[in-house]
């Protein structure tokens, strides 16, 4: 008990001495430049104290027992917190530009950031340990319902974060879009060539070499490659371009992403293939079953969740790749990162950024989930 308590009382200090040591805002002439650090004595003004008075509670009741309804109390509490930092650091960045030229920028600093993740990841134990179903999604709703209806409330127009976001809303969503097209297409089209190797029986060995070796390549070096190679395909048959084949656009970062995914995907696939020995199949056939029955009865049940593991692997990397589809033109969010980093914008960069992450995560936890639920429907 002297070592949870002990545990309980470290981690409701760490907000408060967070806030105290690091800046959470930055106040910047203009988009451009990081700005002056603002302590969040001068930015959250009278929303401090309620913020660390709530992030304490919520690590001392998770620590006081183990019950569900302490656990739950926890979580809002640390919702709570979350709320009141997100709207203190609106008012807070609110009252520093007032007055100032209209390119002023308060953007959030790294007391804030962590302070934000800090709270999102106590919510989210709170949530395991209240048991709830789905525990990791619940969190992550309560969390996404909370910044929406900041958002609404117009409660954070004045970080700069804001003021990005409504300047390319825009080109965000066609950046999205681009973004989830070139990682689902590249998904299909590495699924199509490893369920087409795997019919090679015999060269499963080179197969295995080959998008293993891919691996070591650098993207950079493999995208810039794609180009050199298709531009010199269609200099020696320029009728190629008259069936929309091009050197720069979605081509050459389509095959790039895919050829990454090969090496996940092929294990995963021949992963669930060995799930199934043939001591196993030959009991099946021994009392009768038929190849469908194997099929559905015996191979699915066994390699299901080890093909969907490397599924989940492929899923989360096409989506980190799909970035560098902008360096051919591709478009996607790689489109404001690099023009983020063109134009020494850190609140652009966190735009392209920031959904990415968000779209691995759920992901993970999406197909993490589904392989658990699978392992636990069909033991081994």
């Amino acid at each position: 008990m002297t070592a949870r308590l002990l545990a309980g009382l470290a981690a409701a200090a760490l907000l408060p001495a967070l806030l105290a040591l690091l800046p959470v805002l930055h106040l910047a002439p203009n988009r451009l430049v990081t700005g002056a650090p603002v302590m969040a004595s001068d930015a959250l003004g009278a929303w401090l104290w309620p913020v660390v008075a709530l992030a304490a509670l919520g690590p001392a009741l998770l620590v006081a027992g183990r019950g569900p309804a302490n656990a739950t109390l926890a979580g809002l509490a640390c919702l709570a917190a979350l709320a009141l930092l997100l709207l203190g650091l609106g008012a807070g960045a609110a009252d520093l530009i007032a007055g100032k030229p209209p390119a002023t920028r308060a953007r959030l600093a790294s007391g804030a950031w962590i302070g934000l993740i800090m709270l999102a990841g106590v919510a989210a134990l709170t949530a395991e340990r209240a048991r709830l179903p789905g525990a990791g999604f619940t969190a992550a709703a309560a969390v996404a319902a909370v910044l929406a209806g900041l958002w609404c409330s117009g409660s954070l127009d004045a970080l700069s974060l804001a003021v990005e976001l409504r300047n390319r809303s825009d080109s965000l969503g066609a950046a999205l879009r681009d973004h989830l097209a070139l990682t689902f297409g590249a998904l299909g089209l590495a699924a199509c060539v490893t369920g087409g190797l795997a019919l090679w029986r015999r060269g499963r060995g080179t197969v295995e070499l080959v998008v293993s070796g891919v691996q070591v390549v650098p993207a950079v070096a493999l995208l810039g490659g794609l180009v050199a190679a298709i531009s010199a395909l269609l200099a020696a048959a320029p009728a190629l371009r008259g069936y929309g084949i091009s050197a720069l656009g979605s081509g050459p970062a389509l095959l790039g992403i895919a050829a990454y995914l090969l090496l996940p995907l092929w294990r995963g696939q021949q992963a669930a293939r060995r799930a199934t020995g043939p001591d196993t199949l030959d009991a099946g056939r021994a009392l009768g079953l038929t190849a469908g029955q194997i099929l559905t009865t015996i191979r699915l049940p066994l390699g299901a969740p080890l093909f969907v593991g490397g599924l989940r692997v492929a899923v989360v990397q096409a989506l980190g790749l799909a970035t560098l589809g902008a360096l051919v033109g591709a478009g996607g969010l790689g489109t404001l990162v690099f023009d983020g980093m063109a134009q020494f914008a850190p609140d652009l960069i966190l735009l392209g950024a920031l959904p990415i992450i968000v779209l691995a995560l759920a992901a993970e936890g999406t197909l993490g989930s589904l392989e658990a639920a699978l392992r636990r429907r069909w033991p081994r």
